[in-house]
């Protein structure tokens, strides 16, 4: 008889509860990760971390309580005892607005409304894998990008003639467009465009290649701290909260029999 197959890893437990290789599998489609193994271990741990709370919510005696429904979902009895040992043992943290405002004073680049861009293009329309039209669509942008650089006039009509995008009967206008709104290449050459000018180059993305025509640049502006102190609040507070769950976490598996998984060098937050 051929031997019996190894397990995928090494059996994890706690405190002599076994987790089985079937619910570590499942539970593995929630975690992506660079490779099935990496994603497998990601999975035994938080399942590891889950029956840690589990024996820590009965140790405490938290019986039966109140399910919560969010999304149209029900948490289940097991989840709402972790959630209700989370909430006596890890106290709720709070920022000060003396921690807000240095934090903000200390980030300002972070608090800025993003740059806004008037912009005109015209696309040669070409797919990445097709060689042939890249070059032929290069080679017509590249003639648009003279011309126009020498009669910008012409650029509505040629939008109506060569560009494969919806704008092309708009004479390519795309309105205003902000950080994230077009593609990473796009936007970097608008970074570094004057206002009024017309690329000297076709910009290559993935759609083909643009002649970019850029009509006004309205630069980014500090927001004042009134406006961002409570977002500051909530990401001070949730970085808090997390290091307070990882400390918490590591003190009940320091005390604890573990076996498959690792505890040591802790970073960001053990669970979601």
């Amino acid at each position: 008889m051929p031997p019996k197959a190894r397990p995928v890893f090494d059996e994890a437990s706690v405190n002599g509860v076994t987790i089985a290789e079937a619910d570590i599998l499942a539970e593995a489609q929630n975690h992506p990760a660079a490779n099935p193994g990496e994603a497998v271990q990601a999975a035994a741990r938080a399942l590891v971390i889950r029956e840690l709370l589990i024996q820590e919510a009965r140790r405490l005696q938290i019986g039966d309580v109140d399910l919560d429904e969010e999304d149209g979902r029900t948490e289940t009895p097991d989840d709402a005892r972790i959630r209700v040992l989370m909430e006596r043992e890890v106290p709720a943290p709070s920022a000060s607005e003396e921690e807000c405002r240095r934090f903000f004073e200390h980030n300002r680049a972070k608090f800025r409304s993003a740059p806004l861009y008037e912009v005109r293009h015209i696309l040669l329309a070409a797919h990445e894998d097709d060689r042939g039209a890249r070059d032929a669509a290069r080679k017509t942008a590249q003639g648009l990008c003279e011309a126009l650089n020498a009669d910008p006039s012409g650029f509505a009509n040629a939008a109506a003639e060569y560009s494969a995008c919806m704008s092309s009967g708009e004479g390519g206008r795309l309105g205003q467009v902000s950080r994230g709104e077009t593609v990473a290449e796009f936007e970097a050459a608008l970074e570094e465009m004057a206002e009024g000018e017309i690329s000297k180059a076709p910009v290559a993305t993935r759609f083909g290649f643009h002649v970019i025509a850029l009509d006004r640049a309205i630069p980014g502006k500090d927001l004042p701290f009134d406006h961002v102190h409570e977002r500051i609040s909530a990401w001070l507070e949730a970085a808090s909260w997390s290091r307070a769950v990882s400390q918490y976490i590591g003190i009940l598996a320091s005390n604890a029999t573990i076996s498959g998984v690792s505890f040591e060098q802790t970073e960001g937050p053990l669970v979601q």
